[in-house]
């Protein structure tokens, strides 16, 4: 049974929203860059405050802490200012988080190769989300400064996206061998969310 999604997406294609429309649908986990903000905010945290929560029901976002710290990576996170913002010590934390939130499961990973960190997993299901140019641009429109390119950033932030996956994994981004399924989101945000989970056999799951 599939209990973690991850998505992967071109920029502006609408990648972020149908993850988010899905965690809603399925009640799951959104593993975004708000929430690893979140774990790398709490990365000097004492570990008692995590311990509080070991007698009741964990929510999602203290089961990952817990699992971080007993792996001792939360201390090697909390470093320096400069160390903090080495981009490799990010990568680490991201692809430490998707780990645990694949092993916990009910949650929706956004980027950062989930489809690679968790390609093994037998409960996973990878989606890849693409888009013409022109939807995209017009995306973009709300989230570039005014006067922007908007076909070059889009263009150039698929760039960064393949080539961290190329860095860190060795893998082609766009290799479908990586995905169950490649899907564009041309269709409509919602009807995208709606074949992923179709596909995923997680319909039943929300009926």
């Amino acid at each position: 049974m599939v209990r973690a999604i991850t998505v992967s997406r071109e920029y502006g294609s609408g990648g972020g929203a149908v993850a988010r429309i899905l965690g809603k649908r399925l009640g799951w986990q959104v593993v975004d860059n708000a929430v690893v903000a979140d774990i790398a905010r709490s990365a000097d945290a004492n570990p008692n405050v995590v311990r509080l929560h070991e007698e009741s029901v964990d929510a999602w976002f203290h089961r990952i802490m817990k699992a971080l710290w007993r792996g001792g990576y939360m201390g090697a996170v909390a470093r320096s200012d400069a160390e903090a913002c080495d981009a490799d010590a990010i990568a680490r934390l991201w692809h430490r988080v998707i780990e645990e939130s694949g092993a916990i499961g009910n949650c929706v990973t956004v980027g950062r190769g989930g489809q690679c960190l968790l390609q093994r997993n037998p409960d996973a299901f990878h989606a890849h989300i693409y888009a013409p140019m022109h939807d995209r641009m017009e995306r973009l429109k709300s989230r570039e400064p005014a006067g922007t390119d908007l076909a070059a950033a889009a263009l150039d932030s698929d760039r960064q996206r393949s080539g961290y996956i190329r860095h860190y994994f060795d893998q082609d981004w766009r290799n479908p061998h990586l995905y169950h399924l490649m899907l564009c989101s041309s269709i409509g945000l919602e009807r995208a969310a709606d074949t992923i989970l179709c596909a995923a056999g997680l319909t039943t799951r929300i009926q």
